[in-house]
C-alpha cells in the first residue's frame, strides 16, 4: 500500500480501509492506497496552516530555487513516471511523456514568473501620499485533481499556488493517485513540512470535508459541471474563491479551403488523444457541405487505421478508458444517437481481440443532430460525431450552440474566416490550424458553464493571489474634508 502524504512524511492517518488502483489495460490492480477520512484531512490542513505562516515570507527567489528543485527531480525521475502514469490512467506511452514534460517546466515556469512582481505602484490622489498594489496568498488551497492528467492538471495548480506563497492539501482522483503520491516521495522532500500534502479517498469522504474546512479559503477544482455545482453550493456559505475548469464539448469547423488529408489527421488527433478524455477534446465536427462526404469517409478510413492496446506497448496509438461505467456511458450515446437516426461509419464496439481492459473503438459518426446527446453533453470518449454546414454563420451558429466554452477549433487558410471565428465563438481558447496545443504564458480556462477559472500564463499565478490596495499619506496632516462639516461651511 501507499501511504498518503501529510506534514513532511507518508502515513496511512486514520484510514482503516484501503482504495484498489487499477491497471485500465489489464484490469489488474497495481496497489492499493488508504482511503483517507475527514480527520486525515483536518490533520492536512492543521499543517499546511501551520506551514503557511513561514512559507510565505520565504523570498520568491529562495521559493523559485525550490520550485526549480520539484522541477529537476520530475525530471531526472521521468522514465519511472511515465511508466507508472501509463499504467494507472492508461494513455500511450508518448502521449504520458507529453505529460511528465509539461508537468516539471510548468514548475520552472512559475519559479520564475513567482518572483517576478509582488504588486504595483500607482499614481496616489494626493502630493503626500504613496499608494500601491500587494499581492498577497490565500493561505491553504485546497486542490481537487481529476484522473486524465493527473500529474499536469496538479502542476498547473500546485506550482503557481507555492510560487505565489500559498500552502497546498492535494485530493488526487481515487482513480490515479499512485503517481501524485509517488511525485512526493520523489521531488517534494526538500519542501518544508506541511507546505505540500496529500490525502487519498473519495469525494464525499475527503473532497467535501477539504471544501466545507474553514481554514481553506481557496479550492482549485477540474473536473465535471455536476462536482463543481456540488463544490459552489458547499463553499457559497464562507465566501470561499474557487477555481474552475469543468466540462466542455469543443467543436471543430472545417472550412472548404482546407487540404482533407491534413483536416482529418488533426481531427482524429483532437479527438482521440487519450482515447477522447480530454476536457478539450473534439466533441463536435462541423464541415462544409462541399467536402462532407468525402471527408467523413477519408476520416472513418484514418480512424480504423489505428491500433488499441496497452499504453506500453509503443505501436499503440489509442488505449483505454479509464473504467467499464466511463465506457458505458459512451456506448450509451452512440446507441442513442443511432436510434435517431446516425450512422456509425466505423468503430463504436469493444474490440474482440483485447479481452482484458476498459477498451472501445473509436467512432465516427454522421447523420448527426443538435437534439441528441452526444452533440450537446460531454461525451469524454472516443467518438467523433460530423455535422454538415451551408455557410460559416451557420458554422458558428453551430460551435456556440452549447452551454459549455473551453476551447473551440477551425481548419483554414481564409484570414477572413479566422478574424469571425476568434470574435464570435465564445470559448476561452481558440485553435486555428493546430487544436489543443497549450503555451505557458498563455492563459487557460472556459466560459459560460465550463468555469471562469485561468491556469497557465500570468492569470494562472494572479488566481492564487488576493489582491491589496495600500493608501499611505508620509504626511499625516488633517483633513480639510474631516469632520466638523459645519465649521467647513463658515469658512
Amino acid at each position: 500500500m501507499k501511504p498518503m502524504f501529510i506534514n513532511g512524511r507518508f502515513t496511512t492517518g486514520a484510514a482503516r480501509e484501503t482504495i484498489s488502483v487499477i491497471n485500465p489495460a489489464t484490469e489488474e490492480i497495481l496497489d492499493e492506497v488508504p482511503r483517507g477520512t475527514a480527520e486525515d484531512i483536518n490533520t492536512a490542513v492543521t499543517a499546511a496552516k501551520t506551514a503557511f505562516a513561514t512559507w510565505k515570507r520565504i523570498p520568491a527567489w529562495e521559493r523559485a530555487g525550490m520550485l526549480h528543485e520539484v522541477a529537476n527531480k520530475i525530471q531526472a525521475h521521468a522514465a519511472e513516471l511515465i511508466r507508472l502514469l501509463t499504467q494507472e490512467e492508461g494513455k500511450p506511452f508518448v502521449e504520458n511523456e507529453e505529460e511528465v514534460f509539461w508537468t516539471y517546466d510548468t514548475f520552472h515556469y512559475y519559479a520564475e514568473l513567482g518572483r517576478h512582481e509582488r504588486g504595483r505602484f500607482i499614481p496616489p490622489g494626493d502630493p503626500d501620499q504613496i499608494n500601491f498594489v500587494i499581492k498577497e496568498p490565500y493561505g491553504v488551497v485546497g486542490c481537487i485533481v481529476p484522473w486524465n492528467y493527473p500529474l499536469l492538471l496538479l502542476a498547473w495548480k500546485l506550482a503557481p499556488a507555492l510560487a505565489a506563497g500559498n500552502t497546498v492539501v492535494i485530493k488526487p482522483s481515487e482513480y490515479t493517485p499512485l503517481t501524485t503520491l509517488r511525485l512526493a516521495a520523489v521531488a517534494f522532500d526538500h519542501l518544508p513540512p506541511g507546505v505540500v500534502n496529500i490525502v487519498t479517498g473519495y469525494g464525499p469522504e475527503t473532497g467535501e470535508p477539504l471544501v466545507r474546512h474553514p481554514d481553506v479559503p481557496m479550492i482549485a477544482f477540474t473536473g465535471s459541471v455536476a462536482t463543481g455545482q456540488r463544490i459552489a453550493s458547499l463553499a457559497a456559505p464562507m465566501m470561499k474563491k474557487l477555481h474552475f475548469e469543468l466540462g466542455g464539448k469543443d467543436p471543430m469547423v472545417i472550412a472548404p479551403d482546407v487540404v482533407v488529408e491534413t483536416a482529418v489527421a488533426g481531427v482524429a488527433y483532437a479527438g482521440l488523444i487519450n482515447a477522447g478524455q480530454v476536457c478539450t477534446s473534439t466533441e463536435r465536427v462541423y464541415v462544409h457541405e462541399s467536402l462532407y462526404g468525402r471527408f467523413s469517409e477519408e476520416l472513418a478510413d484514418f480512424v480504423g487505421s489505428l491500433r488499441l492496446g496497452n499504453g506500453l506497448d509503443p505501436q499503440t496509438d489509442v488505449g483505454p478508458m479509464l473504467r467499464n461505467h466511463f465506457r458505458e456511458k459512451v456506448e450509451g450515446q452512440i446507441a442513442e444517437a443511432v436510434n435517431s437516426g446516425a450512422q456509425v461509419l466505423v468503430g463504436g464496439k469493444r474490440p474482440s481481440y483485447l479481452p482484458h481492459g476498459f477498451f472501445l473503438e473509436p467512432a465516427v459518426l454522421i447523420n448527426v443532430n443538435h437534439d441528441m446527446t452526444i452533440m450537446r453533453e460531454e461525451t469524454f470518449g472516443p467518438v467523433l460525431p460530423i455535422m454538415p454546414y451551408r455557410d460559416f454563420d451557420e458554422a458558428i451558429q453551430l460551435a456556440n450552440d452549447t452551454q459549455f466554452g473551453l476551447g473551440a477549433s477551425l481548419m483554414t487558410h481564409d484570414a477572413r474566416l479566422v478574424k469571425r471565428f476568434f470574435e464570435e465563438v465564445k470559448a476561452g481558447t481558440i485553435w486555428i490550424n493546430d487544436p489543443l496545443t497549450d503555451n505557458f504564458a498563455g492563459p487557460f480556462g472556459g466560459m459560460k458553464m465550463t468555469g471562469g477559472g485561468r491556469e497557465l500564463g500570468q492569470e494562472g499565478l494572479d488566481e492564487f493571489y488576493e489582491v491589496k490596495h495600500v493608501h499611505w499619506d508620509v504626511e499625516g496632516k488633517r483633513k480639510p474634508y474631516w469632520y466638523p462639516y459645519g465649521q467647513k461651511t463658515a469658512e
